[in-house]
């Protein structure tokens, strides 16, 4: 039992799954800085007016010099910001190249044993046999359909007469005459009138 809980399992996250996911939280983070920064920049602006209000002119110079390096940093958050999205998009396409690659990979490799199992001999030869079945299909078809010379329908009834003669065995024709009278006639002169049945 302890080997099972011991084991470790491979995890499915792959190197790749781990860069997005830091280049992501960087980018969260930047995004955070962002607006603490833009925060800060109204405040500053704010006590800049306030300053100027008070007569603390130097003050406010040297606040708003403050305020425009923070704006500058703004900008290039902002840009890295932009690359760190682009790394994403590039990194999880790349996944999508690796997949793709892979599937075409598999791929060659069955079409590889398929080969291995049927060669083009082998091909041409299912391809032959296959036209031998199309053209004797199409032989019966073409005799079935009534398309046949003159001979060959006389061919065929001289074949048909032949096979008749082999099967047909016919008796002998009696020499002797026939009685005139059929069985089926001699039961009704044998059978009694309706009066000779009343009167006994």
């Amino acid at each position: 039992m302890g080997n099972i809980f011991g084991r470790k399992r491979r995890s499915r996250v792959t190197e790749q799954d781990k860069a997005v996911l830091q280049l992501k939280q960087q980018r969260d983070k930047l995004k955070q800085y962002q607006k603490k920064i833009s925060l800060q920049l109204q405040r500053e602006r704010v006590l800049a007016k306030q300053l100027l209000h008070d007569g603390k002119k130097e003050k406010a110079i040297l606040l708003l010099k403050k305020k425009r390096y923070q704006e500058q940093l703004l900008e290039k958050t902002d840009n890295q910001i932009t690359n760190l999205e682009k790394m994403v998009e590039d990194l999880e396409f790349a996944q999508i190249e690796m997949k793709v690659i892979e599937g075409l990979k598999i791929g060659n490799e069955s079409l590889k044993k398929m080969h291995e199992v049927m060669s083009i001999e082998e091909v041409e030869r299912i391809m032959d046999e296959t036209q031998e079945g199309i053209d004797y299909q199409r032989q019966i078809d073409e005799l079935l359909s009534g398309s046949l010379t003159t001979e060959d329908e006389e061919a065929i009834l001289e074949e048909l007469e032949a096979i008749t003669q082999e099967d047909l065995e016919l008796p002998e024709a009696p020499t002797e005459t026939l009685p005139e009278t059929t069985p089926e006639k001699q039961a009704v002169k044998n059978k009694p009138k309706p009066q000779q049945v009343a009167a006994s």
